[in-house]
């Protein structure tokens, strides 16, 4: 939450603001704070974090605390490679394929939402053949797909899912079975929100500006044993080059690996992911509890399917939806128009999203209800 001040000075009020957005998204209050104090000298150096050498023994202890943080928080193994790529989840749609889809050149796919079809359509453009092995375009994404049959063995060289989509409102709980196929995830939307085993996984990759702190650093997990040394990739986007170079083969996004590293901290001192999760769950829940009760106010998604971070909801007037949103934002409610491609409303509920943030949602809506 963060506030500001209204009216004029003999009247001085303070409203509180919430921040919905998708991405970037909120930032713990402690850590915006500590980063304020820090900001024009880092422990004391009397440098800012934003001058430090990538090549110092201040960014070294960085870099190495944030690698470990996020080691116990996730419960990542030692045969797990942890490394920080710019780019965002995009850049990995390239990557992936190029440095996981080297045996048999050709992926599946579940088609759960707009990122997964632009992870299978960056496949195919890089010459990786992309299946998409399960769909839920017909509904509309409403639901999760599943795999049809179990995947043929040694066809693939992976299986991509999205684990949480953050247009459309879906997660996945349980994971796919892929029939010995490695799997793949990206996790950006609610990496740290809910807890998965990173076993289950070959690959796991996320950009950090929505749970794990600003924009500007991407995070991969990657089992070491898959990664092998290739010609011909990119440097930017060669996995064993940046194992070897831990992550710094060029200037690394200092800045941006500095505040995740204070926000693992943050993620640590609340509990862990099993903390943070049965936060999610409240939160999601009392929303989703008012969605479906409200006569105005709709979520279309299938409840086992629903999202702990992401809740689109809808009017069915696009302009009632419009002065929604701006109604909402004059209450300090921001950034809670859907995404372009579909429209209508869409609260982002990470991890720095308080309860009093939902409740104060929850209140305005059903204000605006009565109303219209």
């Amino acid at each position: 939450m963060r506030t500001f001040f209204i009216g004029s000075f003999e009247e001085e009020k303070i409203m509180p603001v919430y921040n919905f957005a998708a991405g970037p998204a909120v930032m713990p209050v402690p850590v915006v704070n500590q980063i304020q104090k820090e900001l024009p000298s880092l422990n004391g150096s009397g440098m800012s974090i934003m001058e430090i050498s990538h090549r110092s023994a201040q960014f070294d202890e960085i870099l190495q605390t944030a690698k470990q943080d996020l080691r116990d928080l996730m419960a990542i193994p030692d045969d797990y490679a942890i490394l920080f790529f710019q780019g965002g989840g995009t850049g990995q749609f390239a990557a992936a394929p190029l440095n996981m889809a080297t045996k048999y050149h050709r992926i599946a796919v579940l088609d759960s939402g707009q990122w997964a079809t632009r992870a299978r359509d960056e496949a195919a453009n890089l010459g990786v053949t992309a299946d998409t092995v399960g769909s839920s375009l017909a509904d509309h994404y409403h639901h999760l797909p599943h795999l049809a049959a179990p995947l043929a063995k040694d066809t693939y060289d992976y299986l991509h899912i999205t684990t949480n989509n953050t247009i459309e409102g879906t997660a996945y709980r349980d994971l796919p079975n892929a029939n010995g196929t490695p799997l793949i995830g990206d996790m950006s939307s609610n990496i740290l929100a809910q807890r998965y085993r990173v076993q289950d996984f070959a690959e796991i990759f996320a950009g950090a500006q929505k749970n794990l702190g600003p924009a500007g650093v991407t995070l991969v997990i990657v089992k070491k044993a898959l990664v092998h040394h290739l010609t011909g990739l990119p440097s930017m986007l060669d996995y064993d080059l940046f194992i070897k170079k831990d992550s710094l083969y060029n200037t690394p996004p200092v800045f941006a690996i500095y505040a995740l590293g204070l926000t693992l901290k943050w993620a640590k001192a609340q509990g862990g992911v099993d903390a943070l999760q049965a936060r999610n769950e409240k939160k999601s829940a009392k929303l989703y509890a008012f969605l479906d009760q409200s006569k105005l106010f709709h979520n279309l998604v299938q409840p086992k399917d629903r999202s702990l971070t992401n809740v689109p909801f809808v009017t069915g007037d696009a302009k009632l939806d419009q002065a929604a949103v701006a109604a909402a934002a004059k209450a300090g409610l921001m950034n809670l128009k859907g995404h372009r491609s579909v429209g209508g409303l869409r609260a982002s509920l990470y991890n720095a999203m308080p309860e009093a943030g939902v409740d104060a949602l929850i209140d305005f809506l059903h204000d605006f209800e009565q109303h219209h």
